[in-house]
């Protein structure tokens, strides 16, 4: 039987790079205003994702453009929850007036992070989920924090990254370190295999065991749309679909 696999990508980032790589990839997560993007953006990215016929999904993050969202910020519950409602709001409504479905919603950055050890975070997260989109999925690690709190609330789908080394505990290695990403194409598809298979080759060697059910490539990575490509065609050169 073919093995399937979703390959997201994050977009509408100000990189330009969307038209390029939306054939080699199956779901796309749009900036909304948090760390990047606005309105016109958003219009322009999901448009391009339904004429390529992706999934579309939210990338909500700390409001900060400063940053591109990569830090952590200290806000109230109720602050950050009126600011990611406002993000995924934006992008619900351009998908209702582009007559397509928003399909998930993936936190960005310094929140991602924090979401994957942090319950109290991850629940301000989740209850955002619930109160604008409770039928979407959730991208988020295996093993999170989040996942914990969202099990049998909101549909999730268990994500892994392509181009970043990860530390023992499944977390991401932090991109203050030299070795955080991966860079040579040959190392991201097999660290891909791998991923394919249910295991993450960590920082140590060591192959831990994990659940993906989706891949990130960041889109603001220079190498995004050769990464794509290379992940596409030698994937489905060994019978694994991008779905």
């Amino acid at each position: 039987m073919i093995k399937q696999i979703d390959i997201n990508c994050d977009l509408g980032e100000g990189v330009g790079n969307e038209a390029a790589i939306m054939p080699f990839i199956s779901s796309c997560n749009i900036a909304c205003g948090g760390h990047a993007g606005d309105a016109q953006s958003v219009m322009e990215v999901v448009a391009l994702a339904k004429a390529n016929g992706l999934k579309v999904g939210a990338h909500p993050s700390f409001p900060d453009k400063v940053n591109f969202g990569r830090k952590p910020m200290m806000l109230s519950a109720d602050d950050l929850g009126t600011s990611l409602r406002k993000q995924i709001l934006l992008v619900l409504e351009v998908c209702a007036r582009e007559n397509i479905k928003m399909n998930h919603v993936k936190p960005h950055g310094a929140l991602y992070n924090l979401c994957a050890v942090d319950e109290s975070l991850a629940g301000v997260v989740v209850d955002v989920l619930l109160s604008t989109c409770p039928k979407v999925v959730l991208f988020a690690p295996y093993g999170s924090a989040i996942t914990k709190i969202a099990h049998g609330k909101v549909k999730m789908y268990y994500e892994a990254f392509a181009d970043r080394n990860y530390n023992t505990d499944l977390t991401l290695v932090s991109r203050s370190q030299k070795d955080a990403m991966i860079t040579e194409e040959k190392d991201i598809f097999n660290h891909v295999l791998m991923m394919v298979a249910g295991k993450i080759r960590v920082k140590s060697g060591e192959e831990i065991e994990t659940k993906v059910d989706t891949i990130c490539i960041h889109g603001d990575n220079p190498k995004a749309v050769s990464i794509a490509r290379y992940l596409y065609s030698n994937l489905m050169a060994r019978n694994i679909k991008i779905k």
